[in-house]
């Protein structure tokens, strides 16, 4: 198969020739429809990621695509089936696992990272009876890959330990795909949204998304003077300085959830966080058996993923992408 490898961390990727993978006990292989080019990856490719051990590797964690291959044991699955799974492939067995909490699952393994990825026309999804998602016929290969790594974490995130409520008044601190996913969520879930992001792009997008107010990050002040303080305030972009700006953009008792890594950790306003009863929040992904919710919702209307693709590329064009960086929206990548 066809795939972007790169050879040791801050290397120049390339487009090559490497064997196709196959299904072993408990795993499917996937022909991959559509990708995502997600921040994570180039985290992972500047070596900011433990799981990443040996080289060539391949980047690629957000995916769709057809089941073309099944391993021994995996049942109620059929070649040609329309797949996703999330980012974080669970144990299924582990005290977490058992208790649903998957996404923490001690055991996980990770595409992209601890193994070979999605910038490839194949991906193995391991213990496919926890891991595998159907997609909806409805729903489209482009908009099912955006769902595995950045709309699914920012619905976990903004729903579930955001614990967002209508009428709420909501910060969302970066507007890459991450960010401008959860803008749409906590719009539909009825919270007044404020995005802040560097680029104007950015915020137009954020706007169509629900955004009732968009700001550069220097405005803070005026973000507390528009929502009284905000009730729920994340950092979807993974810096000091916008995690501590989103802990300021909060009223006293407000919830602040942090998505974007910080490979170089940050100083906190811990004075306000004991001061104000703040609470201090992590989200990382989303296990497969919450997907059927937010499934509901895309198929309703109310959430619509498509509106965040801005661009697509192919599989020769994604090895230059990864060492860019991303552009506003999420970017797609058909091999």
């Amino acid at each position: 198969m066809r795939a972007v490898v790169y050879d040791a961390f801050k290397e120049q990727p390339s487009v090559r020739e490497v064997p196709d993978p196959v299904a072993g006990p408990g795993e499917v292989v996937v022909k991959v429809a559509a990708t995502g080019l997600c921040r994570s990856d180039w985290h992972g490719w500047q070596g900011h990621d433990a799981d990443i051990q040996t080289f060539p590797h391949v980047p690629g964690h957000e995916f769709a695509g057809v089941i073309s291959d099944i391993g021994p044991g995996v049942t109620g699955w059929a070649l040609g089936d329309r797949v996703t799974a999330p980012f974080i492939m669970s144990c299924g067995h582990c005290g977490e696992c058992r208790s649903g909490n998957h996404q923490v699952c001690p055991a996980q393994t990770q595409p992209g990272f601890s193994h070979w990825g999605s910038y490839a026309e194949y991906v193995v999804v391991r213990n496919a009876a926890v891991n595998l998602i159907a997609l909806p016929a409805d729903l489209s290969f482009g908009a099912a890959a955006a769902l595995g790594c950045r709309f699914a974490t920012a619905f976990r995130a903004v729903v579930h330990q955001g614990r967002v409520r209508p009428g709420e008044w909501v910060a969302v601190h970066g507007c890459g795909g991450v960010g401008l996913s959860a803008v749409m969520i906590a719009a539909a879930a009825g919270a007044r949204v404020v995005a802040v992001d560097v680029h104007p792009d950015a915020l137009a997008l954020a706007a169509a998304c629900g955004a009732t107010e968009t700001l550069p990050p220097g405005r803070i002040d005026r973000l507390v003077d528009v929502t009284g303080g905000a009730h729920l305030s994340m950092d979807a972009f993974g810096s000091p300085e916008t995690c501590a700006n989103s802990i300021r953009s909060l009223r006293r008792r407000g919830r602040h959830v942090q998505i974007g890594l910080l490979p170089s950790g940050a100083e906190l306003p811990m004075g306000r966080v004991i001061a104000w009863e703040l609470e201090i929040l992590g989200s990382h992904g989303m296990p497969a058996h919450a997907y059927p919710e937010m499934l509901a919702l895309i198929e309703s209307g109310s959430l619509v993923p498509e509106l965040l693709i801005t661009r697509t590329i192919s599989l020769d064009e994604a090895a230059d992408a990864l060492v860019q960086g991303g552009k506003p929206g999420v970017t797609l990548i058909s091999p």
